[in-house]
């Protein structure tokens, strides 16, 4: 069973954020933001035309949405954003979000497109000292080296599968759109390609073609992303693995254990 036990109380950011327009004016290689949000919300559409965000929430869990598919990122987790990608935030829970606003010309080799990434001990706590550096800071001071460190650690950044791509086929839309509502449906591709009138080994072209996966790999991983939510919120690994169609909660557990290096207990532990 995932715990449950309440996350001990963490320190409030001790300066006023920047507004998103002060951070859009600033010319400072990176920014940082602190906002909390209640459980339930969600933020508008929206983009950052000149900075990429790393999002990352000391608490609660989000699910982040654009044209390129989901994404679940759960606490020690975050998503990299690059700048002008058009988004949308989801808050499981209450989440206590910490962000990192960076100007791609103060670091031009990171990522050309969101991810979600690892977050170290050590970036965890420069995420944290930031946070309490006063805004504007000088190149030579102890803030701005601070935030040169911060723009060293994030590119060493390790990368995890937490994506779900999203279809442009509208038959693809038909059967992801089935399976997104009801995970534990245990229809095959042929079975798809049935219902959708399409040859099954043009089905399986068209899965590779427009989402990078075949029709299994998309399944599971829809499954184990709905899984994450669901734990996330408390759930317990049997009531989710069965809801999923797993037969059992260690054959969940086995292949839960496979994507992403550990057993769901531990994993938000």
């Amino acid at each position: 069973m995932v715990p449950t036990a309440a996350p001990p109380p963490l320190p409030a950011s001790p300066l006023p954020s920047p507004s998103l327009a002060e951070i859009d004016r600033s010319t400072l290689p990176v920014t940082c933001k602190a906002t909390d949000y209640a459980a339930g919300t969600r933020t508008d559409h929206h983009a950052h035309p000149h900075h990429h965000q790393l999002i990352y929430a000391v608490h609660g869990v989000m699910v982040v949405l654009s044209a390129g598919g989901q994404w679940i990122v759960p606490p020690t987790r975050a998503i990299w954003m690059p700048a002008g990608t058009t988004h949308q935030v989801r808050h499981l829970g209450e989440v206590r979000m910490r962000s990192l606003f960076v100007r791609p010309d103060a670091a031009p080799l990171l990522a050309d497109r969101p991810q979600v990434v690892g977050i170290s001990s050590l970036l965890r706590e420069l995420i944290q000292a930031a946070m309490a550096v006063p805004i504007p800071y000088a190149a030579d001071s102890r803030g701005g080296r601070l935030m040169r460190l911060l723009l060293d650690e994030l590119h060493a950044l390790p990368v995890l599968p937490m994506h779900l791509p999203n279809p442009t086929d509208a038959r693809l839309k038909r059967i992801c759109t089935h399976i997104d509502r009801h995970p534990d449906d245990a229809s095959t591709l042929d079975d798809w390609a049935r219902r959708v009138d399409v040859n099954v080994k043009t089905l399986q072209r068209l899965f590779v073609r427009d989402t990078g996966m075949n029709f299994g790999r998309w399944r599971q991983q829809a499954r184990l992303l709905r899984a994450l939510q669901q734990l996330a919120q408390g759930e317990k690994v049997i009531d989710v693995a069965l809801a999923l169609g797993y037969d059992s909660p260690g054959a969940f557990a086995t292949m839960f254990k496979r994507q992403f290096g550990q057993t769901p207990s531990g994993f938000f532990r």
